[in-house]
């Protein structure tokens, strides 16, 4: 498109700033009086309708004011928009809430999900690609003669655990001891190399002839097998019904629905990040998202580093009068903390994991 003047592009960000704090049309009266130009109303009247002509603006009405178009939107956030710094009270919201907690990778990205819908009133997603996990650390827990509990905690750092029911009587030194060759021979491994032949050996090195190895193995597999692929979830999806654009109920649900499957969320584009102020960030403005159902709304995505070569990203789904410089500086910075706090959680042991779970347990049974 044709290279802008000075004027119009400061008129043109005028109008977009106006736009996103009133969603009502603006018209030049109300540009002289803010924007600052120094220039006559009919003056901004020729700028307005030149920008209109070339695409950047447009007029729902012929007396209403003007309304920025997408191109408009994608201009502004390219060239024109300001980076805003966050208050310090925001900054230290984002810094409580992701640092310092030793949990595991889902409770984190859900409550970074949470607290990005809070900031800044859209709703939030979050998308992580999970890779290949593998087993870190495998824990058998004696609860009585028939029961015991498995819990695998998984190189991504999540815990999975499993209450498991015998038909026949089990020591606890038994399941010292398979604990021991399932750590010795099983940490680290992937799920196509847990193969009959190792559980088998497995078998033989402790003299299991009663199938626990099969048990243990079985459930290894089950959990790796879920773990492949990308996880999405979603956060204040009500949100959008305060947005006016949105007070259609049937938009709104549309969009809604859509939301809610995961497996769209899955479909976003998630590569091809610009790198803006040393932050991933993403900005997808109206037509430019290829879903139908986002046509009429922006998503604003930032890139996270989620630890052993693992990677994600945070964002949020709104209209495309959108505040996209406060909104960018939020997610970069939920972005940024998600990084630090799944890097000081990731490779982290727990020390005396099986033994507080037994305690715990132990403490439950008593009650």
């Amino acid at each position: 498109m044709t290279r802008l003047s000075d004027r119009k592009k400061k008129i043109l960000s005028a109008v977009i700033e106006e736009y996103i704090a009133s969603a009502e049309p603006v018209g030049s009266k109300l540009l002289a009086e803010k924007a600052g130009l120094r220039v006559s109303s009919a003056t901004i009247r020729n700028e307005l309708s030149e920008l209109t002509s070339l695409g950047y603006l447009a007029q729902p009405h012929t007396s209403a004011g003007r309304v920025p178009t997408a191109a408009g939107y994608r201009l502004y956030v390219n060239e024109l928009m300001e980076q805003p710094d966050l208050s310090r009270e925001e900054a230290a919201r984002i810094d409580s809430s992701l640092a310092g907690k030793a949990q595991g990778h889902e409770q984190m990205l859900d409550d970074a999900g949470r607290l990005a819908a809070d900031l800044t009133d859209y709703p939030a997603l979050t998308l992580s690609s999970q890779g290949s996990d593998t087993v870190r650390r495998f824990d058998l827990i004696h609860v009585d003669a028939n029961t015991f509990i498995i819990v695998l905690l998984l190189s991504s750092n999540q815990v999975k655990n499993k209450l498991v029911h015998l038909p026949f009587s089990v020591e606890e030194a038994q399941l010292r001891r398979l604990s021991a060759v399932m750590n010795a021979n099983f940490c680290g491994v992937g799920e196509a190399e847990i193969t009959g032949e190792r559980i088998y050996a497995a078998e033989r090195a402790i003299d299991d002839r009663m199938g626990l190895t099969a048990v243990v193995a079985g459930f290894t597999i089950e959990t790796l097998s879920q773990s492949h692929g990308a996880r999405a979830a979603i956060s204040g999806g009500a949100k959008l019904l305060r947005q006016p654009e949105f007070q259609d109920p049937a938009k709104a649900h549309s969009l809604m629905d859509y939301l809610s499957d995961a497996a769209h969320l899955s479909e976003l584009p998630c590569d091809g990040f610009d790198c803006a102020g040393g932050t991933d960030v993403k900005v997808l403005i109206g037509p430019e998202n290829v879903a139908e159902e986002l046509r009429d709304s922006s998503v604003i995505l930032a890139k996270y580093d989620a630890g052993d070569g693992m990677q994600g990203v945070i964002g949020v789904v709104g209209p495309t009068r959108m505040d996209y410089s406060k909104v960018a500086a939020k997610l970069s910075y939920i972005a940024a903390g998600l990084s630090r706090a799944l890097a000081g959680n990731a490779g982290n042991a727990l020390p005396g994991f099986g033994k507080l779970m037994l305690t715990e347990k132990k403490e439950k049974s008593d009650s």
